[in-house]
């Protein structure tokens, strides 16, 4: 009868885990169908916004170059070609993935939501109320990512690969695709890194991780990040250190974030020993 009752249960538990998963894969798809409906307006003001001469970041750091008496190509930043398309169907597919990349990184917060549902009945009161400002905190560090993402990397990466060429003799005919890819891509990859201080959280939380044990791997840590940032940016300094930066100040956030976890235990334990 025990191992009934345990069997029901775990089946109520995937019963339970399977509608929070429609529910997160309707507002994907909701969203996705919105974005879907106004795909003109979402390319030409999101997607392709870096292609515009007159895109925010390119004006900011033409004035800042301006300010300090140097010439710089921001000022004078020109894409002659329109992208290619090589398939009849290319056209529609990319609008379809590019609205459930978007749903997904839109309907965050919601996902978020219903993962917290899922997990908060197995904790405790004491755990919930600690745990209250997690959806906040993680979709807001996700959301930073998106727009140091969208206003930093991508038109720097976009500026210089657009205008890198190593002879004349070859031309540059970029895809849709390609474009599209590289720009969802940075926007995922980026704001997933913001999201370190609550992994470190959770990690320190179970016990995997240390104040100490970040401490001592810093410098390794800063060799990880440069290589991250090689990876997500072109291959030029000035963008990789602009890159690092923030993801470096979020690894000192972490090992902060790490202290207090740690400091909270102890005098958790030490109540506890007391009672």
């Amino acid at each position: 009868m025990a191992e009934k009752q345990k069997e029901m249960s775990f089946l109520g538990h995937l019963e339970e885990l399977r509608w929070h998963l429609v529910r997160s894969a309707s507002a994907i798809f909701i969203i996705g169908i919105l974005l879907f409906i106004f795909q003109k307006e979402v390319y030409e003001h999101f997607l392709l916004a870096h292609r515009k001469p007159d895109f925010i970041t390119y004006q900011i750091f033409c004035d800042f170059f301006n300010f300090l008496g140097m010439d710089s190509t921001f000022c004078n930043v020109a894409f002659s070609d329109n992208l290619i398309s090589l398939k009849p169907t290319q056209q529609l597919m990319n609008a379809i993935w590019s609205s459930l990349i978007l749903g997904i990184i839109l309907s965050f917060p919601y996902l978020l939501w219903e993962v917290w549902r899922f997990i908060s009945p197995g904790l405790t009161k004491k755990e919930i109320r600690s745990s209250k400002g997690f959806i906040f905190i993680a979709s807001f560090l996700f959301f930073c990512g998106i727009a140091f993402s969208f206003y930093v990397i991508a038109p720097i990466s976009i500026h210089f690969l657009y205008n890198y060429q190593i002879t004349d003799l070859i031309q540059n005919n970029f895809t849709l695709d390609s474009h599209i890819g590289l720009v969802t891509n940075m926007l995922l990859g980026v704001s997933v890194l913001f999201e370190l201080p609550v992994l470190i959280y959770f990690l320190t939380k179970i016990g995997l991780v240390t104040p100490e044990f970040l401490k001592k791997y810093r410098k390794h840590a800063l060799v990880v990040v440069l290589i991250l940032a090689a990876i997500i940016t072109p291959p030029d300094i000035a963008s990789q250190v602009i890159v690092a930066i923030p993801i470096l100040i979020l690894y000192e956030i972490s090992i902060k974030v790490s202290k207090m976890v740690i400091k909270k235990q102890k005098k958790d334990a030490q109540k506890s020993t007391r009672v």
